[in-house]
């Protein structure tokens, strides 16, 4: 199962910049978490903490996708190494200012910050892939490889922020936050052999115009926000039902256990070369995570809940590699980081939407109000699959986007039309 991600490791500098890539994720998962703990601990109150937390996620919800078209432009080091300075500086404001206990205009100055410059490391990775490989199949391969380490990030970094803050202090999340994005950042941009050529535009309105324009990435926007918020509304209500239940500290070994059903699905899925096209595979995976999503609501104990996550982990990882491949044929080559990162963007900003809904929700009637939040995120997942089926099906499953096709005529009259080197 695993020579398909040997052989593609093996590629010269492969290794160092998926693992670089691997660390600098780390924030991804705990800066969330982090900011929460530490206004929590320094102001008591968890109201204060949400409001700084999703001024953090709207800001990066807004800035993600423009600093990645800036990476398009001018290339991965140029931009990042000094967004990469700020963020830490944000995060490390954040920390100092509920520590001290700051004015908490201070806190929304510091989330702010932080969140116009994080960027998405996820979608820098999967621009390098894109570069380095020459085939459909190794690509496919390359994509489920990094949905898989995006899921080893969110089983260790929330159990790692929890256990920090309470065995060490609420600070330490972050300082790990901070740590990490730092080492694995600056080791990752350092790595110019890989680094993905980029385009400069002329001036003019071709330049600024949105890759939203396309309807495809309409609707994988759409999409991701709402699988986005099933993954929101899921964490809150799992931590409301293990509370319930008479046991709160299982709560984030249950979420550990849904992330861990789709790392293993991610890893099988890419190992196999599949020849059904990629529209259909990725409608077939928002049902399976949609009905997957809508058993949460008939647990009854805890132990079911978690075999009942561990499956419906399965459909998860599947769902985003496809996504991401999709992307592919939304957007022009030189815009494939801000395509990337607006989807995943986008799934941050439903996990937030979803988060907030199911709080709501759980207040007026419990974990079983959470878990029904669950279940109309699932079925806005399916609306808005089937409504935008005949847009999905024009993207071809092996055929990429290029802005002009090399078109040439071979000896016997026939006209061949070359797309793309992973045609």
């Amino acid at each position: 199962m695993f020579r398909p991600y040997r052989t593609l490791l093996a590629r010269p500098g492969a290794l160092a910049f998926s693992s670089s890539g691997l660390l600098a994720r780390l924030p991804m998962s705990m800066a969330g978490i982090g900011i929460v703990l530490v206004v929590v601990a320094g102001y008591d109150s968890y109201a204060l903490a949400g409001r700084v937390s999703a001024a953090y996620v709207l800001t990066l919800a807004l800035c993600s996708p423009r600093l990645a078209r800036l990476v398009d432009r001018h290339g991965q080091a140029r931009v990042m190494r000094p967004a990469i300075a700020v963020t830490s500086l944000g995060l490390a404001g954040l920390a100092v200012a509920a520590t001290l206990q700051l004015p908490v205009g201070w806190l929304y100055v510091a989330a702010v910050v932080t969140g116009a410059t994080m960027g998405s490391f996820g979608s820098l990775v999967r621009a390098r892939w894109s570069h380095v490989v020459h085939t459909a199949r190794e690509l496919h391969t390359a994509y489920s490889l990094e949905s898989a380490f995006d899921e080893l990030v969110f089983v260790v970094g929330p159990v790692l922020a929890t256990t920090l803050a309470a065995g060490v202090s609420p600070v330490a999340a972050l300082v790990v936050s901070i740590a990490g994005l730092l080492v694995g950042g600056y080791w990752f941009l350092g790595l110019h052999g890989t680094q993905p050529p980029h385009v400069a535009r002329p001036d003019g309105a071709a330049r600024t115009r949105s890759v939203m324009r396309s309807g495809g990435m309409v609707v994988l926007a759409f999409v991701f926000a709402a699988v986005g918020a099933i993954f929101g509304a899921t964490d809150v209500a799992t931590v409301a039902f293990a509370g319930e239940q008479g046991h709160p500290e299982l709560a984030g070994v249950v979420l550990a256990v849904f992330a861990l059903g789709s790392m293993i699905a991610g890893l099988l899925y890419g190992a196999r070369h599949w020849t059904a096209p990629l529209w259909r595979r990725f409608v077939l995976g928002t049902v399976a995570l949609a009905l997957g999503a809508s058993l949460f609501v008939l647990v009854t104990s805890m132990a079911m809940l978690a075999g009942v996550m561990f499956v419906a982990g399965f459909a998860i990882a599947p769902t985003i590699i496809n996504g991401n491949s999709l992307v592919r044929s939304f957007v022009p080559r030189a815009r494939l980081t801000e395509g990337l990162a607006l989807v995943g963007t986008m799934l941050g900003v439903g996990v937030s939407f979803g988060a907030s809904i199911a709080g709501l929700a759980i207040d007026a009637n419990g974990s079983r109000g959470g878990y029904l939040v669950v279940v109309v995120a699932a079925l806005a997942v399916l609306g808005a699959t089937a409504a935008a089926l005949r847009t999905l099906r024009s993207a071809t499953s092996e055929l990429m986007f290029v802005d002009e096709p090399v078109a040439a005529t071979l000896g016997d009259g026939t006209r061949v039309v070359v797309l793309d080197s992973l045609s």
